[in-house]
C-alpha cells in the first residue's frame, strides 16, 4: 500500500537526488540498474498504518503519513552515514560512498523537504496537526543526533563521562521520537481523540528505545554478514552506547580499562576491539541492554492497555514491537 505512493513521491525529485534516494531505498544499484525488493524493514511506516487502523479508520487515510515518515527516516540514515563515516548500509555502499558526500547531502535534504511537503499537502486540521507532530519530532531528532556525536569525544571515566541518564535522553530524542511520531501520525490522520493518539505516541517512544537498545547490541556483537557493518563498529568510534554504559555502571573500573584500550576516539586494532567487547560482556553489558529492550517493549504494550486499545490492529502493533527484539538473532 505504501511503496507505490512512496515511489510516486520520489519520482518528483530532481534526477540526481532521485537516483541517490532510489539507491538508499534499495530500489536500484548505484548505476541506476533496477533492483528487486527494498532495503528497509518498514517498521515506521507499519506503525503509521496500524495506528490508523487501531483508531478504527481505513489504512488508506494514513498513507501520506507513512510516506512522510519513510522519507524522513531515509533522510536521517543518509546524513547519519556521512556523520559516522559509515561506508556500508544494508550490505551495500552507503549513499555518500557510492555517490560522494556532496550529492548524498543534497539527496538527504531533498528527502527531508519532500517528507515535510507530503504531510503539508494533506491540508485541513488533521494535516496541520500531523505536520506539527513531524516538525516537533525533527527538532528532537537533530538534538539527539548532536548529543550522540558529542558523546564520542567524551571520556569513558571521570566527571565528564557520559551517564545512563544522558544516554537515555539522547536515545529518546534520536530514536524514540521518530517511532513515537510514526505511531501518532496514523491516529492523527484518522481523527482519533487525543487520548488515543497520546497513548500510541508514548508506546512508540518506548519501542524506539527498545529498537535502539538492540541496535546498540548489534553495534558491538552483531555479525557483519547480518548487519552489513564491520565487527565492533560502535567500539571503533568510541560510541557511548547502552551495553557499555550499563557495564560501567555495574563495574566502574571498566571505564579506565576501556580508556586504555580504546582512548577517547576509538581504535581500529582488532585485538583491542575484541578485548573491549569481551570486557563489556563479562561485566553484563549485553544482558543489561537486552533486559532494557524487553522492558521497553512491555512498557509500550502497557500504554496500549491503558488506552483500552484492543482488536486486530492493536495485536499487530504488539507483534511488531516484539519483532524488534528478534533483531539480535
Amino acid at each position: 500500500m505504501v511503496e507505490p505512493a512512496l515511489r510516486t513521491a520520489v519520482r518528483e525529485l530532481h534526477p540526481g537526488p532521485r537516483r541517490i534516494a532510489s539507491h538508499a531505498f534499495g530500489w536500484c544499484e548505484a548505476d541506476g540498474t533496477p533492483r528487486a525488493g527494498g532495503g528497509g524493514k518498514g517498521v515506521r511506516q507499519a506503525l503509521v498504518i496500524l495506528g490508523a487502523e487501531a483508531a478504527g479508520a481505513p489504512a488508506e487515510v494514513a498513507v501520506p503519513g507513512a510516506v512522510a515518515i519513510e522519507l524522513i527516516h531515509t533522510f536521517s540514515l543518509v546524513h547519519d552515514d556521512i556523520m559516522d563515516g559509515d561506508g556500508r548500509r544494508r550490505h551495500r555502499d552507503s549513499a555518500w560512498k557510492a555517490f560522494g558526500t556532496g550529492p548524498a547531502l543534497l539527496a538527504g535534504d531533498a528527502l527531508f523537504a519532500l517528507g515535510v511537503r507530503t504531510l503539508a499537502e494533506v491540508g485541513g486540521a488533521r494535516g496541520g496537526e500531523a505536520l506539527g507532530h513531524l516538525t516537533s519530532m525533527l527538532g528532537e531528532l537533530v538534538h539527539g543526533q548532536a548529543d550522540d556525536e558529542l558523546f564520542e569525544s567524551r571520556p569513558w571515566t571521570g566527571e565528564d563521562a557520559v551517564g545512563l541518564g544522558e544516554y537515555r535522553a539522547m536515545a529518546e530524542r534520536k530514536t524514540g521520537a521518530l517511532l513515537g511520531c510514526a505511531a501518532a501520525l496514523g491516529p492523527v490522520l484518522a481523527g482519533a481523540p487525543p487520548r488515543l493518539t497520546d497513548a500510541l505516541a508514548r508506546a512508540g517512544r518506548q519501542w524506539g528505545l527498545a529498537f535502539q537498545a538492540v541496535d546498540d547490541v548489534l553495534g558491538i556483537w552483531g555479525e557483519p554478514a547480518r548487519t552489513g557493518k564491520p565487527a565492533h563498529s560502535d567500539l571503533r568510534r568510541a560510541k557511548k552506547t547502552l551495553p557499555i554504559l550499563g557495564a560501567i555502571a555495574a563495574d566502574p573500573s571498566l571505564g579506565a580499562r576501556l580508556d586504555q584500550l580504546l582512548g577517547a576516539g576509538g581504535v581500529s586494532d582488532a585485538a583491542c576491539l575484541r578485548r573491549a567487547a569481551e570486557l563489556v560482556e563479562k561485566a553484563g553489558g549485553r544482558a543489561y541492554a537486552l533486559r532494557e529492550a524487553r522492558a521497553r517493549v512491555a512498557a509500550g504494550r502497557d500504554h496500549l492497555r491503558t488506552a483500552a486499545l484492543g482488536g486486530t490492529p492493536a495485536d499487530a502493533l504488539v507483534a511488531l514491537s516484539e519483532l524488534l527484539l528478534d533483531r539480535q538473532l
